[in-house]
C-alpha cells in the first residue's frame, strides 16, 4: 500500500498521468481485500496488485482504456463465472485517472503570453514564464506563475525539461523563437507549441535544418493553436490553452500545425522555398 501511495504522488508532483484501481468490495473468496490498490503509469510499469491472475489482467486492460480516455468506471466481476477463478468471489473495483497539475513553460512575456499565463492556470497548468527583460516579468503582469529571467537556452538546461512538460515559444524575436525551438525541441517534452504564421514555420525549419540543429516534429506544434480564427492576445490565448486541453484529453480538434504538412518536407529537401511552400497553403 505504501509503495504505491509513494508512486502516485511521485505521479503527481511530476505533473504526470496514470491510472489508479482500487478494490472497493468483495463478496466470497476473493484475492485481494477492499483498499487494495493499483497503479498503472504511462511507460506501462504497474505499481501494486489487486489480486492477479486473470481479474488483474482485466483491470490492466481496463486502467490501460482509463489512461487513453481520463473516464472513471467501476468493474463489477464475478471471478468463478467470468474468470474461471477457483476462489469464486466477486468484486468490484473503482478505476480512475489520475493526473498532476502539468507544468506549462511559456518562453516569452510579451502581450500574447500574459492572458495565455493567466487562462492556462484557470485550466490547470502550473505556469512557469521564461524572458530576459526585466520590465515585463513581473508578478503583476503573470500572477501565480513561476518566473525565469533567461534567455530560452539557458532555460531549457536549468528547468530540465521532462516528457510530461509543456512548452510554448511566444517571444518578441524570430531568432529568439528559433533558439527556443531548438532548445526545448532537442529535450524530452510532451508538447512544444510555436507561435507564427506557416512562412515563419516553414523557414525556422529550413534554418535549423541547415544548421543540424532541426528537433524531431512529433510533439511540435506550430503554428500553435486551434483554428479558431483568433485575433487579440486575448483570443490567441484561448486558442492555445484549447489546444493544449484537447491534446491533454485526448480530444479530436482543428489544429493550425503546419509541421506535418507535406510541404515541409519538400522545404527541408530543398525542393520548395519557404515563401511558396506558405503561399501554396494558403490558396
Amino acid at each position: 500500500m505504501l509503495e504505491v501511495t509513494e508512486a502516485m504522488l511521485a505521479l503527481l508532483r511530476s505533473g504526470g498521468r496514470g491510472a489508479l484501481a482500487t478494490v472497493i468490495r468483495t463478496r466470497g473468496s476473493a484475492p485481494q481485500r477492499v483498499g487494495a490498490r493499483m497503479l498503472l503509469r504511462p511507460d506501462g510499469s504497474q505499481v501494486g496488485t489487486v489480486g492477479g491472475g486473470a481479474i488483474e489482467q482485466f483491470v490492466l486492460e481496463a486502467l490501460a482504456r482509463c489512461l487513453r480516455d481520463g473516464r472513471s468506471r467501476v468493474l463489477e466481476r464475478d471471478l468463478g463465472r467470468d474468470h474461471g477463478m477457483c476462489c469464486g468471489g466477486g468484486m468490484e473495483v473503482l478505476v480512475e485517472a489520475i493526473e498532476g497539475e502539468p507544468r506549462l513553460i511559456i518562453c516569452g512575456a510579451g502581450h500574447v503570453a500574459m492572458p495565455t499565463a493567466a487562462i492556462a492556470r484557470q485550466a490547470g497548468f502550473a505556469v512557469t514564464v521564461v524572458d530576459d527583460r526585466e520590465e515585463l516579468l513581473t508578478e503583476e503582469r503573470f500572477g501565480g506563475c513561476a518566473l525565469l529571467r533567461m534567455e530560452p537556452a539557458e532555460a531549457a538546461e536549468a528547468l530540465e525539461p521532462t516528457d510530461a512538460d509543456w512548452v510554448l515559444i511566444v517571444t518578441h524575436d524570430h531568432h529568439v523563437d528559433e533558439e527556443a525551438l531548438a532548445a526545448f525541441g532537442a529535450r524530452p517534452h510532451r508538447y512544444v507549441g510555436m507561435i507564427g504564421s506557416k512562412r515563419k514555420v516553414f523557414r525556422i525549419l529550413q534554418r535549423l535544418q541547415a544548421k543540424d540543429r532541426l528537433p524531431p516534429l512529433d510533439g511540435v506544434y506550430a503554428p500553435v493553436g486551434l483554428d479558431l480564427g483568433a485575433v487579440s492576445p486575448a483570443e490567441i490565448g484561448v486558442s492555445v490553452v484549447a489546444e493544449l486541453i484537447a491534446l491533454r484529453r485526448g480530444r479530436a480538434a482543428t489544429h493550425m500545425r503546419a509541421v506535418d504538412d507535406p510541404r515541409v518536407r519538400r522545404v527541408l529537401e530543398g525542393e520548395l522555398s519557404a515563401e511558396a511552400a506558405a503561399a501554396d497553403a494558403t490558396r
